[in-house]
């Protein structure tokens, strides 16, 4: 807009363009027809400059251009450029900024073209065009109506539908259908009447007025939001099920399928509208699902609306639920779809993994996903019932491959929704997988493959550590099916997911037999193979991490071998992987091991990144993420080949979003929609499509530098201004989730590298980092608040909490103020969410699996309530008790989290809470007055079942026995009666519950050393410290057990008598104590000064006591350390 808020001036025509314009818009019509004509002209040129001299007419003279529109529109005998025209008379006026052209109309020419439209309903008998003259009514109308500007409307359609006239009823009806997505407030008074006319012409005989109708029909249900003018409308569902029973019936698939989209609008919503007649509904969909003499699209449709019915979660909970004799038929119906598979010969020849789906057919694809979605959307106390019963019967039939391959497939796709339950059904699923592998059709091998793969990701570690023993030897057999090289690929592949998941401890054992397999395999003279070999390889050697140390000097050559040597353009993807597997074995040995080898492999990296390739070579995009590990794995080692790796690292994260508009009555070709790598969007008329392998190189090249400011720190410094430039607009990228949470987390980072060059003298100077960290604060606060997915807003928050940590002191008053102000936000937007969640407890369908649900969606909420606590425990850390005006504002929040309705995740976010207030605002008696509030809280959670509320609450007392001073010595006998019950428990050095003890031993020790001097404690310190010491040292909670070590340390170096015994009577025990840590190693000792004061006492003591006692408490430790007593007594010893 112009300055004057007049539009800006059009720019100028020239004389030829003028001349034009007056010849096809001057009294002769064929001349503009022929415009029209030019228009459609399948030659480029012809039709490029009847799109200018089109756009000439609109733009400069419009009342015109839309007068010769209407005119051809009424008058031509061409059917073609009447179509058109109806098409270009509705984009020129109704899509415009603002409805611009249809403003700029004289009120003469506004007048004649609603006036003419009109007429044109009564008048085309041409089917297509009369529909395309209907659409532009119909958005015409929904642009006019609102402001009343066309009150002629209305009563012509009610006159219409009066008149009798069939073909006029059809076109009204067809106006209304589109109308009320558009303006349902305007034709909410005519609901009554509507509903009357719907419910006629849903009976009528003329199919085309019976087909308008339901449209009609289904458009009203779908847009009207009051649910008591919606459910007028419920008493024609019987009507709606008869049109697609007739249309099924007189073989008119086309219009059945058109139906169940209309009925799929509907479930997505407003599925409660259905409810009324759901039997009936799911019992006729049912139906045309099961018919396989049906086209596989509505048979598609069907299974669609259905699974659609049972994903409406969050709008009708648990209501499908309630049928389950419909839902196993529907499981039952979906897995046959799964028999539409074929076992051609080129599957397995093919050499590709993207080839796998050679031989499917259409309905397979749909019978996999709709598994997929159906498990996860009925969870797995519903499905198990269902499964258990089809599957034997599946696997059981020998005649049949096809079933058994549909029976393991099917439990690959229900294992991500029926996690909980299946859990506890390991072996009976690997049963299943066992027989599989050793299935006599190469194609059901291939599947077990499959569902050991999802599996091991959907129930791993436990699928792992239960049932190893049976699963890799299996998997090893199938690796050697030579005869089936897609079979050998794929076991391959199901090994990546078993050790994605798998302690370096379990993986052991079976190291030399997959690494010797797997290298076998790279011999093999597939493609395909030796693929899924290298990407086994690697994820072996980052899961096994220092374990494949021993077969190093064995792979490496191998691996650089393939390097140098996968040059023809059928071995990219196989060079790519070795990039992947030279890297990923580089990280697990580690640099000592790597290190020789290193400069090798960056000059291959090197030479392969300068090289030339083409744009489907996947090796940039490997190379991108394997320069990365070598960073990891080399430290400051790598800074040289950072000139290298940057300019196409950060060309790679400055790629813009490949995005396309387009109407969806647009005729281009629909080979996008095709494109697996698009993702298509529907909103309203337009169609988005999105290059979704544009975006994710954009985000790993966004992770890999966070990655190289983590590792580099201040070697990062002459990137840190331009990737903090490149980050922050992308705070609010909207077109990936992925790419908003790595930015959000690798700021942080970036401005640790600026304080760490400052620091080291290579960077500028404070200011510089001050002036980084104030650049990015705001827009990420802004993108905070603005954020509606609650994984990332974890991300921006815990990237808040990181800010201040690194550099919090360099904060002023205001922007402290406002870090608060948005964790209040946060904090309010997720009771929102939760709140949301809750109403659908009020649902007639709600049940214990909605139950499950709703806990399920709230962990995202625990996560974050928990980086809220976790950024405030930072502010305070850095603010002390200067910022608690501001945290007391949060403080109800997280009172609400104790009451006995939330979740014990919730009650350990808030009793970390009060453990970060006591433990960081409590300098001169600042935290006295929440006294009364946080110590019950404390000593009620002290024993509490969950095992990290009785850490945390343990915790929280010891620092209660150390900063309350004098005034918790009168509740000093309660809590060493909780710590005690703590530590004496039965369960207490049980896995689960370990950590938790190791604080209470730390909160018993600090009873001792503060409130053991007060009287009013109560407490005998020389039998508290013997007991402390018995329980000494700490090893489950590493980062507690070097705080009571330093404590220990301070103790000692005190000559503090509690703790040495009357009479130092305590020597013997404090001998082992100090053995038996040291022998623990860094593990559990805070600093190297520490480690050394520990052995000093420890030389002083083995000297200075009786050698008897010392033999004696010697014969009662463990040989490690044993040999540190040993090492004490000898001369210098270490």
């Amino acid at each position: 807009m112009a300055a004057n808020g007049q539009a800006a001036a059009v720019p100028p025509l020239d004389a030829h363009t003028q001349q034009q314009m007056a010849a096809v818009l001057g009294q002769d019509l064929a001349a503009f027809e022929s415009l029209i004509q030019g228009l459609m002209s399948p030659q480029n040129e012809v039709r490029t400059q009847a799109e200018r001299l089109f756009q000439a007419c609109k733009t400069h003279q419009a009342d015109a251009c839309m007068q010769r529109l209407v005119q051809v529109l009424q008058g031509s005998q061409v059917m073609d450029c009447r179509g058109l025209c109806a098409v270009l008379l509705r984009k020129a006026l109704t899509t415009e900024a603002e409805n611009e052209t249809w403003k700029s109309l004289n009120a003469q020419t506004q007048l004649g073209i609603k006036t003419e439209l009109l007429n044109l309903i009564k008048r085309e008998t041409n089917r297509s065009t009369s529909k395309m003259i209907c659409d532009t009514v119909s958005e015409v109308g929904a642009m006019l109506l609102e402001e009343n500007q066309w009150p002629e409307l209305l009563p012509f359609m009610f006159t219409c539908v009066q008149s009798g006239d069939e073909r006029l009823l059809e076109s009204v009806l067809r106006i209304f259908a589109q109308l009320v997505a558009s303006i349902e407030m305007t034709l909410t008074p005519y609901l009554d009447t509507l509903h009357g006319v719907f419910a006629q012409c849903l009976t009528s005989q003329n199919n085309d007025v019976r087909n308008a109708a339901l449209r009609a029909t289904c458009s009203f249900i779908s847009s009207i939001e009051k649910k008591q003018e919606r459910d007028k409308f419920q008493d024609l569902v019987p009507s709606m099920l008869g049109c697609l029973g007739t249309a099924l019936s007189s073989g008119d698939e086309a219009t059945a399928q058109e139906t169940l989209e209309m009925f799929i609008e509907i479930g997505e919503e407003h599925p409660t509208f259905l409810r009324k007649n759901l039997v009936d509904i799911v019992n006729a969909i049912l139906t045309v699902t099961e018919a396989d003499n049906l086209e596989s699209g509505t048979r598609q449709l069907a299974a669609e609306f259905l699974v659609t019915l049972a994903e409406a979660r969050e709008k009708a909970p648990g209501m499908m639920r309630k049928l389950p004799q419909f839902m196993g038929k529907l499981f039952h119906t979906l897995m046959l779809f799964l028999l539409d598979i074929d076992d051609e010969p080129e599957w397995h020849a093919a050499d590709r993994e993207e080839d796998e789906g050679i031989g499917n057919g259409e309905l397979f694809d749909v019978g996999l996903e709709g598994l997929d979605r159906l498990a996860i959307a009925l969870g797995g106390n519903s499905v198990m019932p269902i499964i258990t019963q089809l599957l034997p019967a599946f696997l059981q039939d020998a005649a049949d491959w096809k079933k058994r391959h549909a029976a393991l497939m099917t439990l690959a796709q229900i294992a991500e929704g029926c996690v909980k339950v299946l859990t506890n059904h390991i072996s009976w699923t690997v049963d299943i997988c066992v027989a599989g592998l050793q299935d006599a059709h190469a194609k059901v091998r291939w599947s077990a493959c499959q569902a050991v793969g999802q599996l091991s990701t959907d129930l791993g570690p436990d699928f792992q550590d239960q049932e190893h023993a049976r699963l890799v030897p299996t998997l090893l057999a199938a690796m050697d099916d030579v005869n089936e090289a897609r079979v050998q690929a794929h076991a391959t592949a199901a090994v990546v997911n078993f050790s994605e998941d798998c302690e370096e401890e379990l993986l052991a054992p079976y190291l030399d037999a997959l690494v010797s397999k797997l290298l076998i395999l790279l011999q093999s003279p597939r493609n395909i193979v030796r693929e899924g070999a290298l990407t086994s390889l690697a994820s072996v050697a980052d899961s096994s991490k220092e374990y494949f140390e021993k077969y190093y000097t064995v792979v490496m050559p191998i691996l650089m071998n393939i390097l140098t040597t996968a040059n023809d353009k059928t071995l990219r993807t196989l060079r790519a992987k070795a990039i992947e597997c030279v890297s990923l074995v580089g990280m697990a040995v580690g640099k000592d091991r790597f290190g020789g080898d290193a400069k090798h492999v960056m000059d291959i990296f090197m030479a392969l990144q300068n090289a030339e390739m083409e744009d489907d070579d996947p090796t940039a995009s490997y190379l991108l993420q394997a320069w990365a590990r070598v960073c990891k794995c080399l430290g400051h080692d790598f800074l040289p080949y950072l000139q290298v790796v940057m300019p196409p690292l950060l060309q790679a994260a400055r790629l813009e979003p490949d995005v396309s508009v387009k109407y969806l009555d647009d005729d281009d070709d629909d080979d996008e929609d095709q494109n697996e790598d698009v993702e298509t969007l529907i909103i309203g008329d337009r169609k988005i499509c999105i290059r979704t392998s544009t975006l994710e190189e954009k985000s790993t090249a966004c992770s890999m530098l966070c990655c190289y400011a983590e590792e580099l720190r201040e070697g990062f410094y002459q990137y840190i201004d331009e990737i903090v430039q490149l980050f922050v607009p992308l705070l609010r990228f909207a077109f990936h989730e992925e790419v908003r949470s790595t930015v959000a987390g690798g700021l942080p980072e970036l401005l640790q590298s600026a304080k760490c060059s400052v620091e080291k003298g290579c960077g500028k100077d404070s200011q510089w980092v001050k002036s980084i960290m104030d650049y990015i604060l705001g827009p990420l606060l802004e993108a905070t608040k603005k954020e509606v997915e609650a994984v990332i807003i974890v991300s921006q928050v815990q990237a808040l909490g990181q800010i201040v940590s690194v550099c919090g002191e360099a904060l002023d008053q205001n922007q402290v103020v406002l870090i608060f102000t948005e964790l209040r936000n946060v904090l309010d937007a997720s009771l929102e969410r939760r709140k949301e969640r809750e109403s659908r407890r009020e649902t007639e369908d709600f049940d214990e699996d909605e139950e499950e649900a709703i806990e399920e969606e709230n962990e995202e909420e625990d996560e974050v309530s928990d980086a809220t606590c976790d950024c405030i425990d930072e502010l305070l850390k850095k603010f002390k008790s200067a910022v608690m005006p501001l945290v007391e504002q949060l403080l109800p929040y997280f009172a609400q989290m104790l009451e006995p309705n939330r979740s014990n995740t919730e009650c350990r976010i808030a009793i970390c809470l009060i453990d970060a207030v006591l433990e960081s605002a409590s300098e001169n008696g600042a935290t006295m007055k929440y006294f009364n509030s946080f110590v019950p809280v404390l000593l009620n959670h002290c024993t509490h079942e969950d095992a990290e509320i009785r850490q945390c609450a343990a915790y929280g007392l010891g620092i209660c026995a150390k900063v309350y001073g004098e005034a918790f010595a009168p509740v000093c006998k309660d809590a060493l009666a909780k710590l005690m019950q703590v530590i004496q428990s039965a369960d207490a050095r049980t896995s689960e519950y370990s950590d938790s003890t190791d604080n209470a031993v730390a909160a018993l020790g600090k009873l001792a050393e503060y409130q053991s001097v007060h009287p009013a404690a109560g407490l005998d310190a020389h039998q508290l410290f013997q007991f402390w010491l018995s329980q000494l040292p700490l090893k489950s909670d590493k980062s507690e057990a070097k705080v009571v070590h330093d404590q220990f340390c301070k103790l000692l170096e005190a000559g503090d008598v509690r703790l040495l015994g009357k009479d130092n009577a305590n020597l013997g025990v404090i001998m082992n104590v100090l053995a038996k840590t040291l022998s623990e190693g860094k593990s559990v000792i805070s600093s190297d000064e520490v480690q050394a004061k520990l052995m000093s006492f420890l030389q002083k003591m083995v000297h200075s006591i009786p050698q008897n006692i010392v033999q004696q408490h010697l014969a009662q430790l463990d040989p490690k350390s044993q040999q540190i007593v040993h090492a004490a007594l000898t001369p210098n010893g270490h």
